[in-house]
């Protein structure tokens, strides 16, 4: 595993240590989260630099990730198209929507972004076995990868997952663990499990530092993308929060770069049965509170008890963003009327950031001329029986 220059290790979020080894996976010192750390002085680079690249994998902008694309655990993801989507933009009464197409990553998910980084990470300190808990999407990812890299994968997920994770996983060659429950039951089988195997690779969501580290090169594409031109408005389904912690590194790793000079308004989507980071963010508090019994028909959305809320509500709060809950049956309608209109599919995971987008409309948050990006974590196909079954039961 090679190393990029001006990587400098892990950096502890809570004492500020810095690690030398790429693969500790929590501060030694205090135990805090890590949080991979650059010498932005010793990168040399500019908008030409990138637009001289072949738009290929997320793996062109290496100058700004741990590990060197020669070494990298990879299958070219990143590089989805940005998607202009008009009829919405009049709909929405904004000057332009687009959509950025994630479901078109190898495994179908912008998860296939952060277990590139993670499984390389894994691969360079000579794991044998990775690991994670997963509400679907993850764990098929890691399996992908894991399989690549010729490693063995465990994933334990909750039975409400879908049958395309599941089956998928295993086609990957992973070992699939379905867990009654919701995902905090998974969570709680797959620590269980690492206690009893000690040489496990963790790839659990800000547990490993390299998720969310991948997850950033969704804003250096869609940026790029719109000719350095930043949004006003990038709106995420937001479950764990992996996409929005790395997009807000991303955001000001570019503005420290010369790159940009202004922040985009981020903002959380969330289903209104599972809103944690809604609530927080309504309350103005620096973290959420549990939700006791979550309800909401996006599996992937139903994470109870963030680990890292405390990070996304502070990249809301420092990008003068926000945060919006949408019901279900919006949700739906909402990945409905996306295909219908402009043709692209989500899942209802993901649709949620398009109905988040929808009510922010309503609740007056636009002024006519925001350029707004919905990112579209999931291919649609993944979970189209839900919205058929949507469409049904409105007799249709």
């Amino acid at each position: 595993m090679e190393l990029t220059d001006a990587f400098l290790g892990l950096e502890c979020l809570e004492c500020g240590s810095i690690h030398d080894g790429p693969d500790v996976q929590a501060c030694p010192d205090c135990g805090g989260a890590l949080d991979p750390a650059y010498d932005y002085d010793a990168i040399d680079v500019s908008r030409e630099t990138f637009e001289s690249r072949p738009f290929d994998s997320q793996w062109r902008y290496e100058e700004l990730l741990p590990f060197s694309r020669s070494s990298a655990v990879t299958m070219n993801e990143g590089a989805t198209a940005l998607v202009p989507c008009p009829s919405l933009a009049d709909e929405l009464g904004v000057d332009s929507v687009y959509l950025k197409d994630e479901g078109r990553n190898p495994t179908g998910s912008t998860m296939d972004r952060g277990q590139s980084l993670a499984v390389t990470a894994g691969a360079g300190r000579d794991a044998n076995d990775v690991a994670l808990a997963s509400t679907g999407n993850g764990g098929q990812s890691a399996a992908a990868y894991a399989g690549r890299a010729g490693l063995e994968s465990h994933t334990y997920v909750p039975s409400r997952s879908s049958f395309s994770n599941k089956a998928m996983i295993n086609v990957h060659g992973g070992d699939m663990n379905v867990v009654g429950g919701r995902y905090d039951d998974a969570v709680g089988a797959f620590e269980e499990a690492c206690n009893e195997h000690d040489g496990w690779y963790s790839l659990q969501a800000f547990d490993n530092p390299y998720r969310h580290e991948g997850a950033k090169t969704t804003l250096y594409e869609l940026v790029e993308q719109l000719e350095w031109s930043v949004p006003d408005v990038v709106c995420y389904p937001t479950g764990l929060g992996l996409g929005l912690t790395g997009a807000y590194k991303a955001a000001t790793e570019l503005r420290e770069l010369g790159l940009v000079d202004e922040l985009p308004g981020l903002y959380a989507a969330q289903p209104a049965g599972c809103a944690p980071i809604v609530e927080a963010s309504e309350a103005d508090r620096e973290t959420h509170e549990p939700v006791e019994t979550p309800d909401t028909i996006c599996g992937e959305l139903e994470i109870a008890d963030p680990p890292a809320s405390s990070r996304v509500l502070e990249a809301l709060a420092a990008t003068d963003g926000g945060a919006v809950a949408v019901d279900d049956t919006d949700i739906l309608e909402a990945g409905v009327q996306v295909a219908a209109h402009e043709g692209l599919e989500m899942a209802p995971s993901p649709a949620t950031a398009a109905a988040g987008v929808w009510q922010l409309a309503e609740n007056g948050a636009f002024d006519g001329d925001e350029t707004v990006v919905i990112v579209n974590t999931t291919a649609g196909n993944k979970e189209g029986d839900v919205l058929r079954s949507h469409l049904m039961s409105q007799g249709i």
